[in-house]
């Protein structure tokens, strides 16, 4: 008589379907903040939450290929870029915010989120800098990639403490990873 496999595995990929499926649709320009320059993005913020509450190589693929296949989808020209960088940084914010400080999560939390908004400003602008083969349009961009990374994390921090979200979602699935 066979046991029934532990339901683990299957929350752990359909949590990251979810959470990739909303870096897609949120990678949309419909659902950004038009700025000069470009938009502000919401699936920075999906990333980031995804990333503290999911295993790595679930992060890796809510950020990267979540990104990845939004810009396929809707602006193609980056989305190499965007596989790495966002592939990167979620993997960066979901290792050390288990690893850094145990004792305060919240802390640990904001500085992964902040080292791997960092980890995705200089992804970008380096790899506009290849994509369109000039570093004057990386550098034009810069403040505008700084200011989505802050934003991304500013709102992944306020909905994963202030609002509890980090605390109902250990609450009702535990550990996922």
């Amino acid at each position: 008589m066979s046991q029934n496999p532990s339901p683990r595995p299957a929350l752990r990929l359909t949590l990251a379907a979810l959470f990739t499926a909303m870096t897609v649709v949120l990678s949309m320009s419909v659902f950004s903040i038009p700025v000069p320059g470009g938009h502000l993005y919401f699936c920075d913020a999906v990333i980031n939450v995804a990333a503290v509450l999911l295993d790595p190589v679930s992060a890796f693929a809510v950020g990267g290929i979540g990104s990845f296949l939004g810009d396929m989808l809707f602006y193609p020209a980056p989305m190499f870029v965007s596989l790495v960088t966002h592939g990167l940084q979620a993997v960066i914010v979901s290792l050390l915010s288990r690893r850094v400080l145990p004792r305060r999560p919240a802390l640990a939390c904001s500085l992964s989120i902040a080292l791997g908004e960092v980890v995705m400003v200089a992804g970008y602008t380096l790899g506009r800098a290849f994509v369109y083969a000039t570093i004057e349009v990386s550098l034009i961009k810069l403040p505008f990639e700084i200011l989505q990374g802050a934003f991304g994390g500013v709102v992944a921090m306020a909905l994963l403490y202030p609002l509890g979200l980090k605390r109902r979602f250990h609450q009702t699935l535990g550990r996922v990873d």
